[in-house]
């Protein structure tokens, strides 16, 4: 029997996130734009560390903010379908692990985005499949590969604009997350 309270708490917790992106990007691109680089993560220095958790929350532009949202919603989703606890460890765990990366090795440079996430998710639902070896984790890495496998050519240098090295951190940290087995116990 399906636990409709459980799903509800899902399903409120993975768009109370989603809102908490869209507040704090839409209040940064359209009331204070020194936000949108107050909260960026700048490799190396120490101004750059608070980036680590609030780089996610912020978007560049409206249109960087929408081109997150969908894989943000519908990975974020497929991680959450374990529940709140899980979903919350691994998003933690992913933005720590894939930022700390990006802060020691990135480029110099203002990152932003939950694209880092969304790369981080990628990597947790495919790696899971491979690590689990359970039906249901292989079927839900078939489908993320499927609908998103082409989204890892995002891991590879593309210009200036583009954090490449947040979109690799990312995926390795939800790679790192599966293979440790995080959240398994909850």
């Amino acid at each position: 029997m399906i636990d409709l309270s459980r799903w509800q708490s899902c399903a409120a917790t993975l768009l109370g996130s989603l809102a908490l992106v869209w507040a704090v990007s839409l209040y940064g691109l359209f009331v204070d734009e020194r936000l949108v680089y107050a909260l960026a993560l700048v490799p190396r220095r120490i101004e750059g560390l608070p980036g680590i958790l609030s780089a996610p929350l912020v978007h560049g532009s409206f249109a960087h903010l929408l081109a997150n949202t969908l894989p943000l919603l519908i990975l974020g989703g497929m991680v959450a379908a374990r529940g709140v606890a899980y979903y919350l460890a691994m998003t933690l765990a992913i933005i720590v692990l894939g930022g700390l990366g990006l802060w020691v090795f990135g480029r110099n440079a203002a990152h932003i985005g939950a694209s880092g996430l969304i790369f981080g998710y990628f990597g947790l639902l495919v790696a899971r499949g491979y690590y689990e070896r359970s039906l249901q984790s292989i079927a839900v890495a078939i489908v993320v590969v499927v609908v998103y496998g082409g989204m890892i050519a995002g891991v590879l240098p593309q210009g200036e604009r583009v954090s490449w090295e947040g979109h690799l951190f990312g995926l390795v940290a939800g790679g790192v997350c599966a293979r440790a087995g995080l959240g398994r116990a909850l």
